[in-house]
């Protein structure tokens, strides 16, 4: 697995909200795992209106970008495709969490239904067959 250079990475953080959602779709297919902060359980972050979002990237750098504040001392944890599709996106779902697509240090990403979530990675997984 490559590491991402900070050239690439200031890059992709200058892309707007739409734009690095598309992004994470793409990265989370081709190497097969998504990125969440862990530390004794997993980071959160909530909307407006109290409903609770799971945060999501598509690399370890982005996330340990974001591991400040009230994450400070959380640390980046891998999600394996399968297992974000299989296990993960139902328990969000079945609580009622929405996903958190690639929030930044300065903004709070796309905010989406798991159900979407998953039909994006699945349509991108179709790509690849």
């Amino acid at each position: 697995m490559r590491n991402i250079d900070g050239k690439e990475m200031n890059a992709v953080l200058k892309l707007d909200g739409p734009g690095r959602f598309t992004h994470f779709i793409k990265q989370v297919v081709d190497r097969e795992r998504a990125w969440g902060l862990w530390s004794d359980g997993w980071a959160l972050m909530a909307q407006d209106d109290g409903t609770s979002v799971f945060p999501l990237w598509p690399a370890k750098e982005y996330a340990k970008l974001c591991a400040v504040e009230d994450w400070a001392g959380y640390e980046p944890s891998e999600i394996g495709l399968d297992e974000l599709l299989a296990e993960l996106a139902p328990k969000l779902k079945a609580r009622g969490v929405r996903a958190g697509i690639f929030p930044t240090p300065t903004g709070k990403g796309i905010v989406i239904d798991v159900d979407e979530l998953c039909g994006a990675l699945k349509e991108e997984l179709g790509r690849y067959e």
